[in-house]
């Protein structure tokens, strides 16, 4: 007997068509009764964690349903599937990733169309997600995001269109798994990234903000985002990492004070690689750290995480972690 849990957090698989707009308001044991009848052997135990849309998410909102999860690894369950809103998906399934280095499978899922929507996508999303999280194949693969008939590890992951079926992409790295008819097709076999000790029991994350580049972007934004409180910053750079000299130099003097800044690109695909004069080759040279593939978005739960590690610095932790290191087992350098 396969003991899936089921955390129900709302989004657009729970929202019904009202006349003000969509709104989420179906239950956990309602989505799954959507599913049809379960497979043999399997045993779905169901819980809300909220009903919202994740667009309205803080990073409280991340944590909570991320204790669920670690409720149910505890209680026994086999393997747990979080149904969630689209639109910060990506973000929650990286933070689980984090999290937990359990070989057990965490999938997450959702839907594009609503509930009461006559070719309602969320139902089949479900289904294959609890294929998934019951296969002996998943384990040990980490986090994973099902979707469409495929299954991507966490690390990487994109929505990558705003109301197509098929929403999700993972740029350079592909999906691991495919669902055909209720089986599980593993297509290739994804590392965990490693764990951070984070505590699930904080009520919200350190401030990191993302400060974009664009043709005339000084440091007005790095530095209004240190005075708010954030205890560091990713920069969505421009191409492989560039920006031009008065955000460098922000970077430079934020690096200084003690706040770690990492650097991503705005690009939808490709790693970035400091390699042009006065720009990423200066970031790296103020001290800015190149997070490889990683969405700003991504890398931005990677700083804030670090930066909730007492004791430890950030940017230590960060510079152990991108090249795949345990963060815990030396210095990072």
């Amino acid at each position: 007997m396969r003991r899936i849990r089921i955390v129900a957090t709302g989004g657009t698989i729970a929202s019904r068509s009202e006349a003000e707009g969509r709104r989420p308001a179906v239950q956990a044991k309602e989505l799954v009764a959507s599913v049809g009848p379960l497979p043999d052997g399997m045993e779905v135990d169901a819980r809300d964690v909220s009903t919202r849309g994740s667009y309205a998410f803080d990073t409280g909102d991340l944590l909570a349903p991320a204790r669920e999860v670690g409720d149910a690894l505890r209680d026994g369950a086999d393997g747990v599937v979080m149904t969630h809103g689209t639109d910060t998906m990506e973000e929650t399934a990286f933070l689980l990733d984090l999290a937990f280095d359990d070989p057990r499978p965490i999938v997450l899922t959702g839907a594009q169309r609503p509930f009461d929507d006559r070719a309602a996508d969320g139902p089949a999303d479900l289904g294959d997600a609890l294929a998934v999280a019951a296969d002996d194949t998943t384990r040990g693969h980490g986090p994973l995001l099902v979707f469409d008939g495929f299954a991507f590890p966490a690390r990487g992951v994109r929505k990558s269109d705003t109301l197509s079926a098929h929403a999700f992409t993972a740029p350079g790295r592909g999906p691991a798994l495919r669902v055909v008819d209720g089986r599980v097709v593993p297509l290739w076999r994804p590392s965990p990234s490693p764990r951070l000790p984070l505590d699930l029991g904080l009520s919200r994350l350190p401030r990191v903000d993302v400060v974009p580049v664009y043709p005339g972007a000084d440091g007005l934004f790095v530095r209004a985002s240190l005075d708010a409180g954030a205890t560091g910053v990713v920069v969505a750079a421009a191409g492989a990492g560039n920006a031009g000299p008065e955000l460098v130099a922000a970077v430079g003097d934020a690096v200084a004070a003690g706040h770690p800044v990492l650097v991503c690109s705005r690009v939808h695909s490709g790693p970035v690689v400091p390699l042009y004069a006065g720009a990423g080759a200066e970031l790296r040279r103020a001290g800015a750290l190149f997070a490889g593939d990683l969405s700003p978005w991504q890398a931005r739960l990677l700083l804030a995480a670090a930066s909730a590690v007492p004791g430890r610095s950030p940017q230590e932790l960060v510079r152990a972690w991108l090249p795949g290191q345990d963060p815990l087992s030396g210095d990072g350098s």
